[in-house]
């Protein structure tokens, strides 16, 4: 290492703000850098992002609600890399060249903020999530102490404290995470630490076959959970549902009977509350009553149904979550409290999440802090750095309040009522089933299938429908609507209703739509 300082003093107040390399008198080099000074220019890089706020502001915020703008500029694949700058350069780029490239990503990416965007489960624009995203990317927290995250370590537990409310637990614990799917991968781990406090230190070695069982309808996330943690997906057993998708508790009984017989360890049962496609809800009482019988863990992943809990009308939707020992849910869904934005939630308040999951850090956790240690929480993450989720929600809660969130969810099932009953009076639209949250699945059958009998030939022509208009509408940019095969049935649309910016217009510009794009098929 070579050190060359010479004396030092103040750079001078009238220096160019582009000169980032002081004179050779007073310089300070080490490894050949020059130390003197900032090597960032904070006036220009003020400057962009002033400008970049701006073109947020014009090009995604003030067109979010403008039903004359595209959802989408579609382009595929190797036309759009063309299209789009994508190569990495030894140097940089001019400012006006970054922000034509911030243009450019506007442009071509789909506006899941625009009201005829169905094709996930989320949708719409919150403009008090939206600030308190541009607040936490400006301060660039992360949430595992008190001392580096005051604010949001104090704001994560006030919510996840309502949040349990909602759930009928008198306490309980959580923690906010990157996804639902994790939040099912917590529940499944936790359940086994639970059952095996020793696999911890231990590991797999010596442990019973471990068995779980989950609805035929459940999300794809518990395989993934399963594999992950070294269960095997074998060991997932898949309990058959009724026509409406909703778990047979009788059949799960029977399942962790004759798991039992063979031999295995059952240790959890996860039913699901509101499933993906058909936003069905499964019978929490009774399935509770066999997790009670059984001695099982039953968690709930309500990551997308979770949110009829804060509506006194469709709570009911959830009857018996209070008796689940963990849920997973999901505010950045119907709440729309920006992705990502998921709670998982325990009725425990022993302090197993930081039993399970603590590794006692010494440079993070130290117990000799000067302040409340219990305000620490990372230590019961599997994550170290993580991001302040929960002030999204927060924002949103404190801007609109309880009353203002139930109305949220009572339009969105007012909509999916309205687009029932629509369906329902117009020839060449057929319902799957009478929804009861905010799915709503149908098939549309073209002109030429309307006289067919419904037989092998007409399913398999009927199956070729939907995607044929999904590409027809995603490159004319009109509207984003998914679809799919499910569980035996041929390729259906599922239209979800979310977005306070959607109105009764655009449910019929829907059907319109759809009906001008697929009549000549």
């Amino acid at each position: 290492m070579s050190c060359h300082p010479d004396r030092e003093r103040p750079l001078d107040g009238d220096i160019d703000p582009q000169e980032t390399v002081p004179s050779r008198k007073n310089t300070v080099f080490v490894d050949g850098v020059i130390l003197n000074g900032p090597t960032t220019d904070a006036k220009a890089g003020e400057k962009f992002v002033e400008e970049a706020c701006r073109l947020i502001m014009e090009e995604v915020v003030l067109k979010a609600t403008d039903i004359n703008e595209k959802v989408c500029e579609w382009r595929p694949p190797e036309q759009l890399k063309q299209l789009l700058d994508l190569e990495l350069r030894d140097t940089g780029e001019p400012h006006h060249r970054l922000l034509e490239l911030c243009q450019d990503v506007i442009r071509y990416s789909v506006k899941t903020n625009h009201p005829r965007f169905f094709n996930q489960l989320y949708a719409g624009l919150d403009y008090y999530s939206l600030v308190a995203r541009f607040m936490t990317e400006a301060l660039n927290p992360s949430v595992y102490t008190y001392e580096v995250s005051p604010v949001f370590l104090l704001v994560e537990e006030a919510v996840l404290k309502k949040m349990i409310e909602f759930i009928g637990w008198k306490e309980g614990d959580g923690i906010f995470n990157p996804g639902g799917s994790v939040s099912n991968m917590y529940a499944m781990n936790l359940a086994r630490y639970k059952y095996c406090p020793d696999i911890k230190e231990k590991g797999l070695s010596g442990l019973p076959r471990l068995i779980l069982f989950t609805s035929a309808e459940c999300h794809y996330s518990m395989k993934k959970a399963a594999s992950f943690l070294g269960i095997g997906t074998e060991n997932v057993c898949f309990v058959e549902t009724d026509g409406r998708g909703k778990m047979i508790p009788e059949e799960l009984e029977r399942q962790v009977w004759q798991a039992k017989k063979e031999g295995a360890a059952p240790f959890l049962v996860c039913a699901t509350s509101g499933t993906t496609v058909l936003g069905a809800f499964d019978p929490l009482d009774e399935i509770a009553d066999v997790c009670e019988r059984h001695g099982l863990w039953l968690h709930v992943d309500a990551s997308w149904g979770g949110s009829a809990l804060m509506s006194r009308k469709h709570r009911k939707l959830l009857h018996g979550i209070h008796r689940a020992d963990s849920v997973a849910w999901n505010p950045h869904k119907m709440l729309m409290a920006g992705i990502q934005c998921c709670a998982f939630l325990v009725k425990d308040k022993s302090d197993l999440l930081k039993k399970c999951y603590s590794a006692k850090a010494s440079y993070l956790f130290q117990q000799d802090k000067f302040y409340d240690v219990s305000y620490d929480t990372g230590d019961k993450s599997i994550q170290c750095s993580r991001r302040p989720d929960a002030f999204k929600f927060w924002m949103t809660w404190k801007a609109l309040g309880t009353l203002g969130l139930e109305e949220k969810v009572n339009r969105a099932l007012a909509l999916s009522r309205y687009l029932v009953e629509e369906i329902k009076k117009r020839e060449g639209f057929k319902l799957l089933m009478e929804p009861e949250y905010a799915n709503v699945c149908f098939w549309y059958i073209p002109p030429s299938l309307r006289e067919m009998e419904e037989g092998p030939e007409f399913w398999a022509k009927l199956h070729l429908v939907a995607p044929a208009i999904k590409e027809r509408m995603m490159k004319k940019g009109s509207l984003m609507l998914g679809y799919q095969p499910h569980r035996g049935k041929v390729n259906f649309f599922r239209q979800v209703l979310i977005s306070p910016q959607v109105r009764r217009e655009d449910m019929d510009f829907l059907l319109d739509e759809i009906d001008l794009l697929g009549r000549d098929m």
